[in-house]
């Protein structure tokens, strides 16, 4: 039976590499390059940079495969991601029919960690509920955004006996700061959901590009860095072609012990 590693390569950093994944990428046959266009090929070559630095398996190549670009947001978000997982799901399929042999084994390299805000893990289970492909599954787990945001801001992602709550701008913007939740980390955040907030006493710990040369990190007060840091976020955006971004949020002050 064919075997697929899913592999989590960390959020930009290639030194984010763990030796089980460093060891995983060495046990395949074919290691999956996904391809999001021009305006991302940064995201492409740094797969093509860790491949180059930590594969020395001989027998290994790299199949390149362009992912179908997400349609707007219509009426039903659900809807619009459900239609965009079928297309990469058909995609799967046939690479891993075309491309690996019965008893071989690929490997899919997932930025950051698979099972955080990844869509690999529900897409592969859509091309085994299809029938027409058999294979084994198996993932790593890498370093995520979340994890690298808290590491370069130097802080603990939680408080003393409080509560951490992962979220993403779409629900920040409808549902506002959730009062149950010491510490909020939001991510894809396209339209800085942070400025929709009406608590300008928040502090704001939000980083671009984590991990990479490229890094950008900025805090404070919300009220007095929020419209900043969209500025500096746009910025970077315009000059680079794209951005991967992340951020915390949480009150000032240490949480009362109840």
């Amino acid at each position: 039976m064919r075997k697929l590693l899913v592999i989590g390569i960390g959020a930009g950093n290639p030194e984010h590499m763990t030796v089980q994944a460093i060891n995983g990428l060495n046990r395949a046959d074919v290691l999956f390059i996904p391809d999001k266009g021009a305006k991302k090929n940064d995201l492409a070559e740094l797969r093509r940079q860790i491949c180059d630095r930590f594969v020395t398996n001989p027998n290994s190549r790299r199949v390149e495969f362009e992912v179908p670009v997400r349609a707007e947001p219509s009426p039903s978000y659900r809807a619009t991601v459900d239609d965009w997982h079928e297309a990469i799901a058909a995609i799967y399929e046939g690479l891993i029919r075309d491309e690996l042999a019965e008893d071989g084994c690929g490997a899919f390299l997932i930025w950051g960690d698979p099972s955080l805000y990844d869509s690999a893990l529900r897409i592969l289970e859509r091309v085994r509920l299809r029938g027409n492909v058999e294979f084994a599954l198996e993932v790593i787990p890498g370093i995520t955004a979340v994890q690298a945001l808290a590491a370069s801001h130097k802080m603990a992602l939680n408080r003393i006996g409080d509560p951490v709550l992962i979220t993403t701008g779409r629900r920040l913007t409808q549902e506002g700061m959730p009062e149950n939740a010491g510490s909020t980390v939001v991510m894809l955040d396209g339209k800085c959901a942070f400025n929709t907030l009406d608590d300008e006493d928040l502090l704001i710990h939000w980083g671009a590009y984590l991990g990479t040369p490229d890094e950008i990190v900025m805090s404070g007060r919300l009220g007095d860095v929020g419209k900043e840091i969209a500025e500096v976020r746009e910025k970077a955006r315009m000059e680079k072609g794209w951005i991967m971004d992340t951020y915390l949020l949480r009150k000032p002050g240490e949480p009362e012990d109840n």
